[in-house]
């Protein structure tokens, strides 16, 4: 059993107001739970200043990447694509050691970010976070990762509930274009001479990874082959009751496919948006769907620009639709 760490109160000056103060702007800093707040009250900082930031960070933010370029792209690298990578621009210059910053769906061992040899920085997307709002614990990360001395991961921590979130760091006119990679080998720059550890990893995620292809002709579409059939699976902005409505009215027309042998099946609910999803036989690859996709989105323009009641035919198929529909997060 673990020995109780002994508890010391910190004095500290009072106000004029009877108050202790933190320090000299009133900020209380974050410690751990079970430590004496930094206020000075004597109590533990989860029943002090704590609650509040634990409430802060806890609360679920639905759209995390609601306001940045590419929303439905970041969405699609959260939880859809395997191997990917996007040049990231902040609003304010880079400092001067660092040439580049590069979001990357997953990095080896799971670091949140990677500053290279070079001074470059590595983001990692698809990790575990410590609050609901995934863009604060992003900034935190890329924030650290900035300042870490090269060649170093940057860990995860519990991210102070005040701090910036990506809509703060990253320039709102920046391109958001995720190019997707077959492999990890992204990770470094010489494969054959890395680590032991850093090589074992890239080995398992090759291994894992689904392949897959983003769409040319349309936003947020992504082709993905597994043993059985193919998919896409396809992350759309609108608002996801006008999005389902659009989707029965389609469905019960039969125009809801993307050619012969293909279905809709169902969607995923993500990060507050929605992702249709299509079977398709194994056969038909990314390529044969860029057209059908490309048709589709026009019907689909014309069946959200419809106000009109759903059709018994309709609402059924919308039940159907809402039947097989996932929450992802």
């Amino acid at each position: 059993m673990a020995k109780k760490r002994p508890q010391t109160k910190a004095k500290r000056p009072q106000t004029a107001g009877g108050a202790r103060a933190a320090g000299a702007d009133g900020h209380v800093p974050v410690v751990g739970a079970r430590e004496p707040c930094p206020c000075g009250s004597g109590r533990r900082y989860k029943a002090c200043h704590g609650r509040a930031a634990a409430h802060a960070v806890t609360e679920l933010v639905q759209r995390p990447f609601e306001g940045l370029p590419g929303e439905c792209d970041w969405v699609a690298l959260r939880e859809l694509v395997p191997a990917a990578t996007v040049q990231l621009t902040l609003k304010d210059d880079l400092p001067e050691d660092v040439p580049s910053v590069t979001l990357a769906t997953v990095l080896p061992m799971a670091w949140p970010a990677l500053r290279r040899d070079d001074g470059s920085v590595l983001l990692g997307l698809q990790n575990d976070t410590a609050s609901g709002d995934i863009s604060r614990d992003l900034a935190d990360t890329l924030q650290r990762a900035l300042v870490a001395e090269p060649g170093t991961p940057v860990q995860g921590r519990r991210t102070p509930s005040d701090g910036p979130r990506l809509q703060d760091l990253l320039a709102p006119e920046g391109a958001f274009e995720p190019v997707v990679h077959t492999g990890f080998e992204f990770w470094v720059p010489d494969a054959e001479n890395a680590a032991p550890e850093v090589a074992a990893s890239l080995e398992r995620a090759n291994a894992a990874a689904i392949p897959t292809v983003k769409l040319t002709g349309v936003d947020a579409a992504y082709w993905c082959e597994t043993p059985d059939k193919n998919h896409l699976r396809w992350v759309m902005p609108h608002p996801e009751e006008q999005l389902l409505d659009a989707l029965a009215r389609l469905h019960a027309a039969g125009q809801s496919s993307l050619g012969e042998g293909t279905r809709l099946v169902g969607s995923f609910r993500a990060h507050g948006l929605t992702v249709p999803v299509w079977d398709l036989p194994s056969g038909v690859g990314a390529e044969d769907v860029e057209k059908p996709a490309a048709e589709f989105g026009e019907r689909l323009a014309t069946a959200l620009a419809s106000d009109a009641l759903l059709t018994a035919d309709e609402r059924r198929a919308r039940g159907g639709l809402t039947n097989r529909q996932v929450t992802l997060s």
